[in-house]
């Protein structure tokens, strides 16, 4: 007799655990997401906080700057800081970019000391580590808006068809100025110079005395200007404070952000 096995086929449950394997993947592909984007997000809040800090250091310099009343006459500033206002000077913004200005460094002790009496006795002037006197030049010729279109030509490689135009354009316009004028322009361009050197003055630590109050002729004479063709406009004596500048600690004195900018 032959024993058969019962013919019910006996199945396994055919429900798989797809859930935990779905969760499994997810996070596979999670940690994958934030291996990926994480330093992307941490890098991007750091740049902001790091833009938050240079801000706020940016107003830092600007309040630690004023105009220093009295300067340490035994501190000289670096050759390395004289030249980064030389080149700050050298890289300011001027109407159409001609630089009608020029700036006379003075070191000199003794010139300095001479300088006072032309300055309304300002003895900021003979304390100074140095004296930088801002001028313009005496007119805008033809000769001197074709050089400038000259160094363009050369250093950017413009052709001089390109550049012809806008040179012609100039020449028409300022001959057609009044030389009172052309003065006033040239003024308005040694501002802009001083402005700059002021914010470098506070990021580099450089103390500043910005100075209108001084005899423009007196100074033309005796720095010999008219040999150079140029005019004093504005004074900037820099160097180190002294310590016992009661100025220094002072609080600024400004009507506040509200009151001076306007926002559409």
């Amino acid at each position: 007799m032959n024993y058969q096995l019962p013919t019910t086929n006996y199945q396994l449950p055919t429900t798989n655990y797809q859930p935990a394997r779905t969760s499994f993947v997810t996070g596979k592909l999670l940690t994958s997401l934030i291996h990926q984007y994480l330093p992307l997000a941490v890098m991007s809040v750091s740049l902001r906080q790091k833009k938050m800090i240079m801000a706020s250091e940016t107003l830092e310099k600007l309040n630690w700057r004023y105009a220093t009343k009295k300067f340490d006459k035994s501190q000289t500033l670096s050759e390395e800081k004289i030249e980064i206002l030389k080149q700050a000077f050298n890289l300011t913004a001027t109407s159409y970019g001609l630089q009608p200005i020029k700036m006379i460094s003075i070191k000199d002790k003794e010139v300095q000391a001479q300088l006072v009496p032309f300055t309304m006795q300002q003895q900021q002037v003979a304390d100074a580590s140095h004296v930088l006197v801002l001028c313009v030049e005496k007119t805008i010729s033809k000769h001197y808006i074709k050089e400038y279109f000259s160094r363009v030509a050369t250093i950017r490689n413009t052709p001089a068809a390109i550049l012809q135009p806008f040179e012609a354009f100039l020449i028409d316009s300022f001959s057609e100025k009044e030389t009172s004028e052309i003065r006033q322009w040239m003024e308005k361009q040694a501002y802009i110079a001083l402005g700059n050197l002021l914010t470098v003055c506070a990021y580099e630590q450089i103390d500043a005395c910005p100075i209108e109050g001084f005899e423009p002729e007196a100074y033309d004479t005796f720095l010999e200007l008219d040999k150079r063709n140029l005019n004093s406009v504005l004074v900037l004596a820099v160097g180190h404070r002294a310590e016992d500048d009661m100025f220094a600690t002072m609080k600024k004195v400004r009507k506040g952000v509200d009151n001076v900018v306007i926002d559409y």
